[in-house]
């Protein structure tokens, strides 16, 4: 079979799997992506068109509307603007280490790699390397934080609630935002 009505067929597949943990599962069963290890959460329902230049580690959580662009299509404009040359499609592989969340709608250039225990903000670009053990945030991404210190501040957090039902803690964490910002107004 054609490898990118493969691909295609693949793609379209696994969009119709609602789960992202049975999503999960499937992708690494069908060897999707170059490797993918073990405790992988892929939230994403669009999958990245070049998958084998992804190589995915152990225990990461990649939330929806994530986008890995480890392709570009510059050269169709330059080989329509100059004849004298044949440009080729510019690829890049992207790396995901261990130990990583990758919040919602981040966009991951090619040529990247985030680094082991390492947290991506919701909507940020990656367009370098994310150094391990730090918080990456902004458009483009730069380090905001460090991953031992907001795991010390969920650890400290995570003791002090008592109801894990959520719909349970809906009034109390209603309290403890408006608490929040009667401190901040002082």
């Amino acid at each position: 079979m054609n490898y990118v009505l493969k691909y295609q067929l693949l793609r379209f597949r696994c969009a119709l799997i609602l789960s992202a943990e049975k999503r999960s599962r499937w992708l690494k069963k069908h060897k999707y992506f170059y490797s993918m290890g073990e405790n992988v959460h892929f939230q994403p329902r669009i999958l990245p068109a070049d998958p084998k230049f992804i190589k995915l580690h152990n225990n990461i959580s990649i939330a929806s509307n994530v986008s890995f662009i480890t392709h570009d299509i510059i050269h169709k404009v330059f080989n329509n603007h100059d004849s004298n040359a044949e440009y080729k499609s510019h690829l890049g592989c992207i790396e995901i280490m261990d130990n990583v969340f990758i919040g919602t709608g981040v966009i991951i250039n090619a040529n990247c790699r985030i680094g082991p225990n390492a947290i991506v903000a919701a909507g940020s670009i990656v367009t370098k390397d994310v150094p391990p053990g730090k918080i990456v945030g902004g458009i483009p991404a730069r380090v905001i934080g460090n991953y031992e210190d907001l795991k010390e501040r969920r650890k400290k957090e995570s003791s002090e609630i008592t109801d894990i039902d959520r719909l349970k803690r809906v009034d109390s964490e209603w309290v403890k935002f408006y608490e929040q910002r009667k401190k901040d107004d002082q």
